[in-house]
């Protein structure tokens, strides 16, 4: 009965109590709280949403993932047996809103949570906590990508202060071994200058094992000459004080990378534990960070029951707009959800087009028939390899390379193809860049077409027979992209 109906949303406080409401089915306060995160304040939340309720009631807890704050709450009402939703905070502020439009209290966000399940009842999924397997990668995880990005903020420091204080710098490229012994030590070029050639070269030698020598310690040297000649002392440029920031820039850097290191070897432990065979792995262009990733935020795949649900969880589909009998294609990415999964596979769908023709046929219309960027191709890419890996770990078999036929290929032969069908021209790829302004063909509404706008027949920057099919037409060239069931074996 829903006057039985139990509906608990809880505003979560991450310096100060949670801000608690029940409701029954009909959408009536039951009951009113402030809670802690502790054993004998949320017991207190559960004997009150259930005052009256016969046994075996079970409640409905609606949380918005606030920070850490959510994980106490959800792991206490999992515990005891009730259902826990966890709602993106973007759902909840719209029907905040038509509730509430110019009032926002901790109250009035409780009190729309817990009737989400009243507004929206197929839109909320049960909150599945991991395993400890599955939770110890997602940690993992979480925790090399921050460092990740850490250390390369770091490195873009130490390039922008030594350009500063060597505006001849030989820094082109990646921060070698070499670089950061010679920017920890000697970053001052008037200490750089007195060190000398040869015990520079010394220093560097050891640094890099034997790979770099006399010619890197002239490159450093010569920029240390052009900066103190440039600066001819000026009292603006503090040389000691700016190496002393490159020494620590340095030393944080290293200090990153070594924690790098150890939660890189531990995610790839948690993933031969998750993932013994390596079927994420067996797909194109995921590796040994992708792998690991993807298996992570999957979780469960038998949560999604299909390939496309899955690939609107990643956030690489279109929003959707239609009014009338207009239906605008082109919309941008929902862009909902993690956004280390959609790197992820958009990092992946980089090399996979590379190496399955189905992918590159993909890109290929992209590209050349749908007037495309290079990123926009790549995120239509990415969306089919989302689909795709579903398939892989939900049918737990490995990933099968084929072509354009569904036929299984070598990968020798998978790059013969792709080379000879479906390699975009140089002259397409360059126009892609040179647009600037304007829409692609695809994201012209209906009724806006304008003179110099290209016809159906001459659509993208190369006038030719589309290889794609037509919507409701037969079939002329090709066999449409081969799903997810027809890419694994």
């Amino acid at each position: 009965m829903n006057d039985k109906r139990r509906l608990v949303g809880i505003d979560l406080g991450i310096a100060s109590a949670h801000t608690v409401r029940v409701l029954d089915g009909e959408g009536n306060t039951v009951a009113k709280r402030k809670a802690w995160p502790t054993v004998e304040s949320l017991t207190d939340v559960e004997n009150a949403a259930l005052a009256g309720c016969g046994a075996g009631t079970r409640l409905e807890v609606i949380v918005e993932p606030t920070g850490p704050a959510w994980m106490p709450i959800a792991v206490f009402f999992s515990a005891r047996g009730h259902v826990v939703h966890r709602v993106s905070s973007a759902k909840a502020h719209d029907l905040r809103r038509f509730l509430s439009r110019h009032t926002k209290t901790n109250g009035i966000d409780a009190d729309t949570l817990a009737r989400l399940p009243l507004f929206d009842p197929a839109g909320l999924q049960p909150l599945v906590l991991p395993g400890v397997e599955r939770a110890a990668l997602d940690r993992r995880v979480r925790a090399t990508d921050r460092l990740t990005q850490a250390g390369a903020e770091h490195k873009r420091r130490i390039k922008d202060l030594v350009r500063q204080v060597l505006p001849m710098t030989p820094l082109t490229g990646d921060l070698g071994v070499a670089d950061l012994a010679v920017l920890e030590r000697f970053a001052d070029p008037n200490t750089l200058v007195r060190l000398g050639l040869k015990r520079l070269t010394a220093l560097i030698a050891k640094s890099s094992k034997g790979h770099l020598g006399v010619e890197r310690a002239r490159q450093w040297l010569d920029a240390a000459e052009s900066s103190l000649e440039l600066y001819a002392g000026h009292p603006a440029v503090a040389f000691v004080d700016l190496a002393a920031e490159v020494a620590t820039e340095v030393r944080l850097l290293r200090a990153v990378q070594t924690e790098l290191a150890a939660h890189a070897t531990e995610r790839e432990r948690c993933y031969r534990w998750v993932d013994p065979t390596g079927l994420a792995r067996s797909l194109p262009g995921v590796a040994d960070i992708g792998g690991p990733a993807l298996v992570a935020a999957i979780g469960d795949p038998a949560r999604f029951k299909r390939g496309k649900q899955f690939r609107s969880f990643t956030g690489l589909v279109p929003k959707a707009s239609e009014t009338g009998d207009t239906d605008r294609k082109g919309q941008p990415m929902s862009k909902a959800g993690s956004s280390l999964l959609r790197t992820t596979l958009v990092r992946a769908a980089d090399t996979a087009r590379k190496q399955d023709p189905q992918l590159a046929r993909v890109y290929y219309v992209q590209m050349v028939e749908r007037g495309k960027d290079h990123l926009g191709a790549l995120c239509v890419v990415a969306a089919h390899l989302a689909e795709r890996f579903w398939a892989v770990m939900h049918r737990a078999m490995p990933y099968v390379i084929c072509d354009t036929d569904g036929r299984p290929v070598e990968p020798d032969e998978a790059i013969a193809i792709i080379a000879e069908h479906w390699t975009v021209p140089a002259e397409a790829r360059a126009r892609r860049r040179s647009k600037k302004v304007g829409k692609a063909p695809q994201n012209v509404l209906a009724g806006q077409s304008k003179p110099h706008a290209p016809s159906a027949g001459t659509r993208g920057d190369l006038p030719q027979q589309a290889s794609s099919p037509p919507r409701n037409g037969p079939v002329k060239h090709h066999r449409p992209d081969a799903g997810a069931d027809d890419a694994v074996a």
